[in-house]
């Protein structure tokens, strides 16, 4: 009788891991992308700390579906560069060739995590491609970020909209209005599911 077959079984701690290690590997760090989220919300919050950015970068970062974009554009990039891909693909992916939009799709999925605001902020730094995003568009390094560029402008973007969802929580918190937790990092600050409902 053949083996069973073990059935594929999700690690999310190795995911997690493997995100933070490319990264790295690119030489990308969250307190680069916090940078970004600075450049993008000071104006709308003079307040902000960087404690806070590099919060919020962790917190996007920690979803899983933003883990998944992280990893497929860093792979797809790292192909490019070793020439492992079919062409035409592979001329596309290494030339950051305009028509090519599949770079901006993937980097939606992590903008959508924390609403449509942050379209408007992903728009704004990848038109002015700011402090590590010049760097990851520097075509002369040999190295290729056609994928890593826009996944940390939207890693950015999406921890901005995450600062504006919980400052409008915090102003509803202050008015004393009704208030849903944004996620599960505020639910857990609240009392256990009932506890607070009338009797």
């Amino acid at each position: 009788m053949a083996d069973a077959k073990i059935p594929y079984s999700l690690n999310s701690k190795a995911v997690a891991e493997a995100t933070k290690v490319w990264m790295h590997k690119r030489g990308v760090t969250v307190t680069e992308i916090a940078e970004l989220v600075m450049l993008l919300q000071k104006k709308y919050y003079p307040n902000l700390t960087m404690e806070e950015c590099v919060h919020n970068v962790e917190m996007v970062l920690s979803k899983r579906e933003v883990q998944n974009a992280v990893l497929t554009g860093i792979q797809l990039d790292v192909l490019a560069e070793e020439g492992k891909l079919l062409t035409p693909l592979q001329d596309m992916i290494e030339n950051d060739e305009g028509l090519y939009g599949v770079d901006e799709i993937l980097a939606f999925s992590i903008v959508n995590v924390y609403g449509s605001i942050g379209f408007t902020n992903y728009g704004y730094v990848d038109k002015l491609k700011p402090g590590v995003l010049e760097r990851l568009n520097d075509k002369t390094t040999g190295e290729i970020h056609t994928f890593l560029d826009d996944i940390v402008g939207a890693v950015a973007a999406a921890a901005s909209s995450r600062i504006a969802h919980r400052k409008q929580a915090e102003r509803e918190q202050e008015l004393g209005l009704p208030h849903a937790p944004e996620d599960v990092e505020e639910a857990a600050k609240k009392p256990a599911a009932g506890s607070d409902l009338p009797e």
